[in-house]
């Protein structure tokens, strides 16, 4: 998770366990409009992956945790109008899948919603590269098709979603993140995905070893906090166990570091007369 950066470094930061792994949560945002339309930025790792794999990668859980928070809203899964992925890795994709169950067939669990999906990364999904294969599920793409409510986006607007939202696209991860851009009362907030996934990786050197191309990655994380400091915008962290979202801002010596940090966002208004 930490690229280059020598361990002695990053232990300061979290601490890892004996088998020298890190917390990581799979964080989701829902938005919910005045119309009554739900939107679902990501849908984490869920629970798709059989028994071996979940201890393979560390998945602690043995429910789909996003379906539990969903209902603790009152929200259904079928009440989800649109679910809005940034890229298809099964860590921020594989939330759209039912439950893994050894007798059935994949299948996805929001039986009414569009996705939105972009181009780079819809491509990336149905040809993946060798050193990022493992990272895909293969049944979701074909999933995903079947329904006819899939939208390919192309540019920085969904015909889908509308003009309220825009999309920031990135390279450095993985071809065709697609970040969510939207304004709320206090600043417009960045779903920052794999580009930023949590505080530590605020400081512009520090990527992750799944970076297809670390240094455009830092080129890129400059490029977008320029933009948004002045804004006195925030980054929405998918990966961060303990902080959602924060500020940024630059230190003495001019490097960007996270300030105003916050555990969730339940409850921010956006200006659009939305509310997250």
């Amino acid at each position: 998770m930490f690229g280059h950066v020598p361990r002695s470094l990053w232990q300061r930061w979290v601490r890892p366990d004996a088998e020298n792994r890190i917390p990581l949560a799979t964080r989701c945002l829902l938005v919910e409009e005045d119309g009554g339309r739900r939107i679902l930025f990501e849908a984490g790792i869920g629970l798709f992956f059989p028994p071996e794999l979940r201890r393979r990668y560390g998945v602690v859980e043995n429910e789909h945790v996003l379906l539990r928070r969903l209902g603790q809203l009152g929200v259904r899964p079928e009440e989800i109008d649109v679910v809005v992925l940034s890229h298809l890795h099964f860590d921020h994709a594989g939330g759209v899948l039912a439950p893994w169950d050894p007798g059935r067939t994949p299948d996805l669990c929001f039986p009414r919603a569009r996705f939105v999906v972009s181009r780079g990364a819809w491509e990336r999904a149905l040809r993946p590269h060798l050193r990022d294969r493992a990272s895909f599920v293969p049944e979701l793409p074909d999933l995903l098709e079947k329904t006819r409510r899939l939208e390919i986006v192309d540019g920085p607007v969904s015909e889908t979603l509308g003009g309220h939202y825009r999309f920031v696209f990135s390279e450095g991860h993985t071809p065709g993140l697609m970040l969510a851009l939207f304004d709320t009362e206090d600043g417009p907030i960045l779903y920052a995905s794999d580009l930023v996934p949590g505080k530590a990786w605020v400081h512009l050197p520090v990527t992750m070893g799944y970076d297809r191309y670390p240094e455009l990655l830092v080129d890129e994380k400059r490029r977008i906090f320029d933009e948004l400091l002045p804004a006195g915008g925030w980054l929405f962290f998918t990966h961060d166990p303990d902080t959602a979202r924060c500020r940024i801002e630059r230190d003495p010596e001019g490097r960007y570091r996270a300030s105003e940090s916050q555990a969730d966002v339940e409850g921010v208004e956006l200006r659009t007369s939305r509310k997250t």
